[in-house]
C-alpha cells in the first residue's frame, strides 16, 4: 500500500495525465456516437455497422471513423450550429416583434405625418427613438 509520503510529484502528474486521457477518450466516444446517429447521409445499415465496429473494436473503430468521416463530422457540426442560430434568430424576432426594419418603421411614420395623424415634432421624436 502506498502512503501519502511515497506519492511523489511524478506520480501525481501521471495520474492526472491518465485521468485526462480517459476523459478525452470518453468525449471522443460520445462525439462519434452522436455523429453516427445524427448523420442523415448514412443509411440504417451504415449506422448499425459503424456502431457495432465502434463497440467491438473501440480504439480502432473511433480512429477509423475519425479518419473516414472526420470532414463530415465538421460539416454536421456547422450545419447544426447554423440551424440553432436560425432558430434563435426566428425566436427573438417573434418575441420582440421586430420583423420590420427601421427604414420601414420610419416610412410608416412619414406616412402618418403626411396624413396628419402625427405632428412634425412627434415624427421627429419617434424617428430619433427608432434611430437610437
Amino acid at each position: 500500500m502506498i502512503t501519502a509520503w511515497e506519492f511523489g510529484n511524478g506520480d501525481v502528474f501521471l495520474s492526472m495525465l491518465w485521468f485526462f486521457l480517459f476523459f478525452i477518450w470518453i468525449w471522443l466516444l460520445i462525439a462519434v456516437f452522436s455523429d453516427i446517429f445524427r448523420s442523415d447521409d448514412l443509411s440504417g445499415w451504415g449506422k448499425g455497422l459503424w456502431t457495432v465496429f465502434v463497440i467491438v473494436l473501440p480504439y480502432l473503430g473511433v480512429f477509423v471513423y475519425l479518419i473516414a468521416r472526420g470532414k463530415k463530422m465538421g460539416e454536421h457540426a456547422v450545419r447544426d450550429a447554423q440551424a440553432r442560430d436560425d432558430q434563435m434568430r426566428a425566436y427573438v424576432q417573434n418575441v420582440t416583434g421586430s420583423s420590420t426594419s427601421t427604414a420601414e418603421e420610419i416610412e410608416k411614420l412619414h406616412g402618418l405625418q403626411q396624413s396628419g395623424a402625427i405632428s412634425a415634432e412627434e415624427f421627429a421624436a419617434a424617428k430619433a427613438k427608432l434611430l437610437a
